[in-house]
């Protein structure tokens, strides 16, 4: 925790036990690898605080638990897969009074938007209704972003209500819904009653099924402002996606204000952050002309104490954001080429998600080598 990581992965392999942590989103070795007569005991005694049957080594489990560290209550959600070396271990870090203490100073420009995007998406959000998607990767920080769209709303005038799998962070003022698949509560049934619920705002975790993707557009055409968030690699997929569920082009379109792209890059650690020159084959790798940046310094980190040697510490979003205007709506209907509703879209200010990130590189606050990670340069 120290390390600041937010899951430890416990893996058997042919003669030891490998242990790494995943920091900014990265995996890092945690130690030096065990001896793997240790792996089938530590597996038994995270079964056992987990309340798992230590019996079982076939098949997957899931379980959680708690401790009191330093003060305060820790939660660990441990999954457990069996692998040909024996068991693999996952255990994903909640601290709950962190995050709750950093939600309720979350706001949107503290997540790393730029001034253009930050100032329409606030827009969007404030619209009385119609449905805010945010699109991204697993862990690309979707769910941080709604909340913090959710902390800057006026929740003493609005009901606000969430359904998500699992109620992440706790937020007061809130009715917050978890999916419970066993009990039968599924985003779209939650949904379905949420609406009886006279709410103003609804969240909804995340779109998985035409079902669900329904009852939402449904409830943005009918005055509600639906915020969302949707599995899809850029703005532009989002539209296939849908249609690849099986919606009606006309009313998706029809309840739609916007599309957020979003992912993380890790930030430059300021206390070891030295200058240095372009490097002409990634200048190439990077889609950058040599010549035009050579001059222009470039920021990479030493390693130190303080960013355990990575050179990266903490992490931003870099941003895509889709207004859908009448000429984009016109234009998808009319099933323009996609790469032709992105050129429009382009010269008509949008600024894309490899634009974004490069423009984090040349104000120096994080690397090529971490964009060129995190995004395509050919998306430029």
């Amino acid at each position: 925790m120290q390390r600041r990581a937010s899951d430890i992965h416990i893996e058997a392999a042919d003669r030891a036990t490998k242990v790494k942590l995943r920091v900014d989103g990265i995996l890092v070795p945690a130690m030096e690898p065990l001896d793997i007569r240790l792996h089938a005991p530590l597996v038994s005694r995270l079964k056992v605080m987990s309340d798992l049957d230590i019996a079982e080594r076939r098949v997957p489990q899931d379980g959680s638990f708690r401790m009191r560290l330093e003060r305060k209550t820790v939660d660990f959600r441990v999954s457990i897969l069996p692998s040909v070396f024996g068991e693999s271990v996952v255990i994903r870090i909640l601290d709950r009074e962190a995050i709750t203490t950093g939600v309720s100073a979350l706001r949107l420009e503290r997540l790393g938007f730029n001034a253009e995007d930050l100032k329409r998406f606030r827009r969007a959000i404030t619209r009385p209704y119609g449905m805010v998607l945010v699109t991204g990767p697993t862990g690309s920080g979707k769910t941080t972003t709604l909340y913090a769209a959710i902390t800057e709303m006026n929740i003493k005038e609005d009901k606000l209500i969430t359904i998500e799998d699992p109620v992440e962070y706790q937020l007061s003022g809130v009715v917050q819904i978890p999916v419970n698949e066993k009990k039968g509560v599924t985003f779209a049934r939650g949904l379905r009653s949420i609406l009886r619920h006279d709410p103003d705002k609804i969240m909804v975790g995340e779109i998985r099924d035409a079902e669900t993707a329904q009852i939402a557009i449904q409830s943005s055409l009918t005055g509600h402002l639906v915020l969302t968030t949707v599995h899809a690699n850029n703005v532009f997929d989002v539209i296939g996606r849908f249609a690849s569920m099986g919606i009606d082009a006309y009313n998706f379109l029809a309840a739609l204000n916007c599309v957020l792209a979003q992912r993380l890059v890790r930030m430059v650690c300021l206390s070891c952050r030295v200058a240095v020159k372009l490097d002409n084959a990634l200048a190439e790798e990077s889609g950058l002309d040599f010549e035009e940046y050579k001059d222009v310094p470039f920021y990479e980190g030493k390693g130190c104490q303080e960013c355990h040697g990575t050179g990266y510490r903490g992490r931003k979003c870099i941003t895509e954001f889709l207004d859908l205007n009448d000429e984009i709506k016109e234009m998808i209907l009319a099933e323009r080429p996609l790469s032709e509703v992105r050129y429009r879209a382009v010269t008509g200010g949008m600024i894309t998600l490899r634009q974004s990130a490069l423009r984090k590189v040349l104000e120096g606050s994080t690397t090529l080598r971490e964009i060129n990670r995190v995004t395509f340069s050919e998306e430029g």
